[in-house]
């Protein structure tokens, strides 16, 4: 898989009754349509079993997706650049085995040991931006190796099985405790959500990156230091894995070199999703969280239908194969209204 066909921009048209009215409602359902999806898989799901529609579930599927949504997010941040980082996958792994181990073996705090993890995912983060932008290694292939690695540390330490032991209880309610109802991790993608969206839509920096997403050659004659922006993205990315990692801990209270891998799905599902919604074909903040809630809704809904366990992935691998087909669709209808003349934001 190359990441050159990843783009961090592609068509963005304006809904305008001037281009026909179905052309209209296309725009609509490119810019909207996951949204709407959402609503009516809520709607389906609502009316076909008893307990979907609950407070416990709206419980259920944030305290359980809050996690996926911020390593969905991390994903983004290197997709903006045009790039990608399956450490969402393996990050999680060891991340979440190192925070439990520095407080059940080497005597950390819970803050201590929380603060360092998401240093040292920022330092990781470094080292990967290095190698995409200074040694330029593909990020697929980049990712996959250094993940790989830090996924046989953490199988090498674990020795195949799980790190438990007694935690202190303020460390349980760093993801366990409630606000208002609703679970504190909550809180914590709120503000992780309206900091890259400030950053990605309102600054310079946030400009600079869809910049280099959308064409690194032009962004380079235009005076932007992309390689900066390769290792800043992954400084970022790296960074909110380990702090997703260190939620998860808290919330599972163990350490397992089996849990991580199955995150990676979901949250580049969610990535990918992202870049179908309000601003078809270019990945954003909001559509992420969009994507996130379509993929949580729904396997939600179908476990209470009581479907069998495969279909969670089976869920999963279809839609990531949507989103990419969706993406695709937009770049060929920007490559259209290019030819055409069509405003194109």
């Amino acid at each position: 898989m190359s990441t050159s066909n990843i783009k961090s921009t592609a068509l963005e048209t304006e809904v305008s009754m001037k281009l026909g009215l179905g052309n209209m409602v296309t725009q609509v359902l490119m810019r909207y349509g996951l949204l709407i999806l959402t609503l009516l898989l809520i709607v389906v799901f609502s009316s076909t079993t008893d307990t979907f529609f609950s407070m416990l579930t709206l419980q259920a599927i944030l305290s359980e997706k809050s996690v996926v949504a911020i390593l969905a997010l991390a994903a983004m941040v290197t997709m903006v650049t045009g790039k990608m980082n399956l450490n969402v996958g393996f990050g999680v792994t060891f991340w979440h085995v190192l925070v439990i181990t520095l407080q059940q073996r080497y005597g950390f705090s819970w803050e201590a040991a929380a603060l360092t993890v998401v240093l040292c995912g920022c330092l990781y983060g470094a080292l990967n931006g290095m190698l995409v932008a200074l040694a330029d290694i593909d990020s697929f292939v980049a990712t996959l190796g250094t993940g790989t690695v830090i996924y046989a540390v953490s199988l090498w330490h674990s020795d195949g099985r799980q790190i438990v032991g007694a935690l202190p209880e303020s460390f349980y309610n760093l993801s366990g405790y409630e606000v208002f109802g609703l679970p504190v991790v909550v809180f914590y993608l709120a503000a992780i959500t309206f900091a890259l969206w400030i950053l990605t839509e309102y600054t310079a920096l946030g400009r600079k990156l869809y910049a280099v997403g959308a064409n690194p050659n032009t962004a380079t004659l235009n005076g932007i230091n992309t390689k900066a922006c390769y290792i800043g993205s992954y400084v970022v990315s790296d960074g909110l894995i380990a702090f997703a990692s260190v939620l998860l801990a808290s919330h599972i209270g163990i350490g397992s070199s089996s849990v991580g891998q199955d995150f990676m799905l979901p949250a580049l599902v969610g990535a990918f999703l992202g870049s179908t919604t309000f601003r078809a074909g270019r990945v954003n903040v909001w559509g992420t969280i969009i994507g996130v809630s379509l993929v949580s809704v729904g396997i939600s809904g179908l476990q209470q239908l009581g479907t069998p366990f495969f279909v969670e992935p089976l869920f999963n691998g279809a839609i990531l194969l949507v989103a990419i087909t969706l993406a695709g669709f937009s770049q060929k209808r920007k490559q259209t209204a290019t030819k055409n003349n069509i405003k194109v934001k």
